[in-house]
Parts: structure tokens; C-alpha cells; sequence
């Protein structure tokens, strides 16, 4: 097995580093705008029973993970084009 010059471990350090700031980017704006969509529709204003509190959790968890999902292409090109702007010799 070969090992890794120091110059591929720097580069796949950034890029890891590039993706994890990424997602934390896209954490941050999915929860704020699911946030800002809860409040804007007042969706707990319809949880009077048990029940519609255990069917509001679900809905609210699926909301944020449709936004988070979406910036997924936008992540893989973002650290894409990172990528190949790195010097590998």
C-alpha cells in the first residue's frame, strides 16, 4: 500500500476542511429558513393533542431535511471545483 506524500495530505485535509465548512454553512441556513417557515405558518398553533405534537415532530424534522438536502449539489461543486484548483505533485 502506498502512503501519502505530505503535499496529499495537506490537500485532502482542505478539502475536508472545505466541506465540513460547507455543510456547517448549509446546517446554519436550513435551520434558519425551517425555523423562519414554522413561525411564518404558526404550525404549533394546531397541536392540541398528544397525537399532533408526535405528527408535528416528523413533519418539522422531513422540512429541514428537504432544505439540507438541497444544497447538497451545490456543496459537491463548490468543493469540486476547490478541488481541482489543487496542486497534487
Amino acid at each position: 500500500m502506498a502512503t501519502l506524500s505530505p503535499i496529499e495530505i495537506s490537500n485532502w485535509l482542505a478539502i475536508y476542511a472545505a466541506t465540513g465548512l460547507c455543510c456547517a454553512i448549509a446546517v446554519i441556513l436550513s435551520v434558519t429558513i425551517s425555523l423562519a417557515e414554522l413561525y411564518r405558518e404558526r404550525a404549533w398553533a394546531g397541536l392540541n393533542l398528544a397525537s399532533d405534537v408526535l405528527r408535528f415532530v416528523p413533519k418539522t424534522w422531513w422540512r429541514w431535511q428537504k432544505r439540507y438536502l438541497l444544497s447538497t449539489p451545490v456543496t459537491l461543486m463548490i468543493v469540486g471545483s476547490f478541488a481541482a484548483t489543487l496542486s497534487w505533485a
